[in-house]
């Protein structure tokens, strides 16, 4: 796949990521979930590890929360499409709406017209309300960054029994710690079972990492794994290479599932494990406009 570089254009950083994300979901087929677009990107635009590892001030990836930015004028300016929850996709009459040689004029755009429609309401707040909103939404994460936080303080052994929890929960039985040492980085097994008739072994390996995981652990888990079961998971607080994604995946040999720190909160969520849900709700203008007359 021939790199591609990242636009250096006037404005905030995030913009650089408007071509980006377009083109990839062009090459997704017009939708894709927020993981896939973002390690597209990565490997697309050739974004370093140093650069991955850059944090802002909420603890955050920048450059996840970059693309966010990106994401979210991208919906503003009605070039994507927001209404299914947890899937980005590509509207039909996207390229009338940026042109993708000039996406600081299509920000500008976007920016000036919500000052316009914040200054048309009554209770009109600042011009930095667009700011503010996003601000909000970055803000509503951080219990990402929290949880995160308080898996990677735990002690290596009760991030193991995590992680037997979790799998679980997620529908696996028989789940055993092994806890040995010198088993070539297998921490425990379980058996995930299809159906009536078909089930199978899968071994898991459980990494609290605050650092990134390599290509070479990922072979090396494979390494263990050899005549023991067809299937592994490795799961880390930390995250991993776009190599050891690569590797994860390379035909001819077993695959083997990755769970990173994101992914890890996400299934948190998903099972209300260790988190407690709430209800928010955010305003939609445009409904009441037809009352208004």
């Amino acid at each position: 796949m021939a790199k591609k570089e990242l636009l250096h254009i006037k404005g905030p950083d995030f913009t650089k990521y408007f071509v980006p994300i377009i083109e990839v979901l062009r090459e997704l087929g017009g939708s894709g979930n927020p993981t896939e677009i973002t390690d597209l990107i990565i490997e697309k635009y050739n974004i370093s590890e140093d650069e991955l590892e850059l944090r802002n001030k909420n603890g955050g990836s920048t450059v996840k929360n970059r693309i966010a930015w990106a994401r979210f004028y991208l919906v503003k300016g009605g070039v994507i499409d927001s209404t299914k929850r947890g899937i980005w996709t590509l509207k039909p009459n996207a390229l009338d709406l940026i042109d993708l040689d000039k996406p600081n004029e299509f920000f500008s755009r976007v920016h000036n017209q919500f000052e316009k429609k914040q200054r048309s309401n009554s209770d009109a707040i600042s011009s930095s309300g667009f700011d503010a909103e996003i601000e909000e939404k970055v803000e509503d994460e951080n219990y990402r960054v929290q949880v995160l936080d308080i898996v990677k303080n735990l002690p290596p052994a009760g991030f193991e029994r995590l992680c037997q929890r979790l799998l679980r929960e997620s529908g696996f039985s028989q789940v055993k710690v092994t806890g040995k040492s010198g088993d070539g980085g297998i921490d425990g097994y379980g058996v995930l079972e299809l159906n009536s008739l078909m089930s199978f072994k899968v071994l898991f390996q459980s990494k609290r990492y605050k650092e990134v995981v390599s290509s070479d652990k990922v072979r090396d888990f494979r390494g263990a794994m050899a005549g023991r079961a067809d299937k592994g998971i490795i799961l880390t607080t930390g995250r991993f290479t776009q190599d050891a994604k690569n590797e994860a995946v390379r035909d001819g040999v077993p695959p083997i599932e990755l769970v990173d720190g994101e992914k890890l909160v996400s299934m948190f969520e998903k099972l209300e494990f260790g988190l407690i849900p709430r209800t928010v709700f955010d305003i939609n203008h445009d409904f009441f406009k037809e009352f208004e007359a």
